[in-house]
């Protein structure tokens, strides 16, 4: 067996260290999830943490978050009084569920990149309507919805040495009144769905994300709040291989959860219109 994967690990990259990329490399950036399980395939780490990257920058555009933004500097960050959904940010962070030492370490764009059902940033960014700049060992770089970046259970639309650098947050979907609902079987447990609901202010439009009860995260957006069946049809309309199965839940299980929740948030985000 061999046990000398690790041989190296780069800790001062380049300001853009795509060109440093070479096979059996990993990027590092909190490690909370790289340290905890097996990796025979890699060889070297290139540390990202040493890169000056701002964790947070909040302007009139919206917010900006760097890949290396930890879980802590997230859940610190006081939003504007005018961004109406801000605290999701906070509520997004409670979901890591995890002691001080991983919110301590572990990153937003850690969080993103390994594309669990279940991960928070995921739900928070999809929700607001997020766009992720990527940037590929080449130098060039590409700019996705966040949306779209999910593609299944640990997977998503990154190329071998791609790696994510800032996550873009725009300035009006923070500024929409927003309503969220969150199950899990313990109430340290991973969640079994994790839905957020949106809706501009002066409009009756809706926008639902539905996560960790399926296997990439999925938007249903409405231009005017759709009435109770309405909205369980388009639940209903999801395709049956998209909800997820694990020890948290059946599909079936985490369908029904969704239809009770989006209901709830459907009626909360109508309620004072």
């Amino acid at each position: 067996m061999d046990l000398n994967t690790i041989t190296e690990v780069v800790r001062r990259p380049s300001g853009r260290p795509g060109p440093q990329w070479r096979e059996g490399d990993a990027w590092l950036a909190g490690g909370t999830w790289l340290f905890s399980t097996e990796q025979p395939h890699l060889r070297r780490l290139v540390d990202l943490t040493a890169l000056p990257w701002d964790p947070l920058v909040a302007s009139r555009e919206g917010l900006e978050i760097g890949a290396t933004c930890t879980i802590r500097e997230l859940y610190a960050f006081a939003p504007p009084g005018d961004w109406t959904a801000g605290p999701l940010l906070a509520r997004c962070c409670e979901a890591l569920l995890s002691s001080f030492k991983v919110w301590n370490a572990a990153t937003v764009g850690g969080n993103i990149c390994l594309s669990l059902p279940a991960g928070p940033m995921i739900t928070l960014t999809v929700a607001l309507e997020a766009r992720y700049e990527l940037w590929a060992p080449d130098g060039s770089a590409r700019v996705v919805d966040a949306l779209e970046f999910v593609t299944g259970d640990h997977l998503n639309v990154l190329a071998p040495g791609e790696i994510l650098r800032r996550v873009e947050i725009p300035a009006h979907a923070l500024r929409k009144r927003a309503a969220h609902r969150r199950f899990t079987l313990t109430r340290l447990g991973r969640s079994t769905v994790f839905l957020v609901g949106t809706r501009s202010p002066g409009t009756d439009d809706l926008l639902l994300t539905v996560t960790a009860g399926t296997t990439r995260p999925v938007r249903m957006a409405f231009d005017g709040i759709p009435d109770a069946r309405t909205l369980r049809q388009s639940i209903d309309a999801v395709p049956a291989d998209v909800w997820f199965a694990d020890p948290n839940g059946t599909p079936g299980h985490r369908r029904h959860l969704t239809r009770h929740f989006a209901e709830e948030i459907r009626r909360e985000l109508t309620a004072g219109a």
